[in-house]
Formats: C-alpha cells, structure tokens, sequence
C-alpha cells in the first residue's frame, strides 16, 4: 500500500535521521527487498507439491512464484541436481511495502499465543529473517483448500549497515518485537 510507502518517507525517515545524525538522506536506512521463500522436501515425489505452493504463495503476495531448484544432488535425500524443491518470491516497490503491512496488521497478531517476534534475528548486516509455521494465518489462503500447512521464511533485506539501525527501522514502520 502506497499508506505505508508515505509513513516511511514522512515519519520514519526523518526520525531515523535525526536519532543517528546521518549527514545525508541517502544514507538513512530502508527496505530493498522481501523474500518470501517455502521449501518442500516431499516435492520430490509429487510435482503437483510445487503447483499448489506456488499458488499459495502467488495469493499471499500478489506476485507470480518462481520455483527453486536444488543446487546440489543429495543421496541421503534422495534430491538430484536442478530438481524443483519450492518457490520463492522477491517483492519490491509498491508491493513490498503492501506485503509488510498486511503481515504486521493482520496475520501475525492471527498466531496462536502470539507475544511478537524475536529481536534478536538478524544476520549482522542489518537484514531480518522471520519464519513462520504456517500459511493460514493470511487471511487470502482459504482453509478448505489448503491440502498440508507448510512454513515459510521471509527476509527483509534493507540498506541498514548495523543492526541496530535495522532493528529501530523495522521497529519505527510497525514490527511487533517482542518484549
């Protein structure tokens, strides 16, 4: 939603500015990117597994999936090389900021027993990662349809050098951090 892209630009920008002092405004940390990405291990008998998560995950986001492929032949897996193994999407832009709102708003206060998420996962970088048990807590996946509840991740990949500055970012646009 364009509500969430205008928030940014008149709330938290300037307040991320003035709390780290940055001498410029390109260097006041924002989002590049989300990913959202479910693995399947039982695709490998049935193609049918990959169809339906990329439906599923083509509803949540509002953009097409694209399937993942295994980099590496596993025998103890029983995966070859180039085998379809999930599907992933990258949002940016418009849609980026839609997504982030729908799933601070709507589905992650759907969690049973929700009490927020975990603070302390980022990889160092200033990029957050957040996994999930199960697809039916968006309000879009109808529970009918849904034929096993699969996790998934998704990556909020920003331009914050520090996690700190990552964590005060995604804390100023709506993520419910636990306490």
């Amino acid at each position: 939603m364009a509500r969430l892209k205008d928030y940014y630009k008149e709330q938290v920008a300037p307040a991320l500015m003035k709390q780290y002092a940055y001498s410029s405004v390109m260097q006041i940390p924002k989002f590049d990117k989300i990913v959202v990405n479910i693995g399947a291990g039982d695709a490998k008998d049935n193609t049918k597994v990959i169809d339906n998560i990329m439906r599923d995950l083509s509803i949540i986001t509002g953009q097409k999936a694209v399937p993942t492929t295994a980099k590496k032949s596993v025998a103890n897996f029983k995966i070859r090389q180039g085998m379809k193994i999930g599907a992933k999407v990258t949002l940016r832009g418009d849609r980026m900021y839609e997504f982030m709102d729908r799933l601070f708003n709507f589905a992650l206060p759907r969690v049973r027993d929700f009490k927020g998420i975990n603070p302390n996962a980022f990889d160092g970088r200033g990029n957050y990662s957040l996994g999930l048990k199960e697809q039916l807590i968006f309000p879009e996946i109808e529970y009918d349809k849904v034929e096993k509840i699969r996790g998934m991740d998704i990556c909020f990949v920003t331009t914050a050098r520090t996690d700190a500055e990552a964590r005060e970012l995604l804390r100023l646009m709506g993520a419910p951090f636990a306490q």
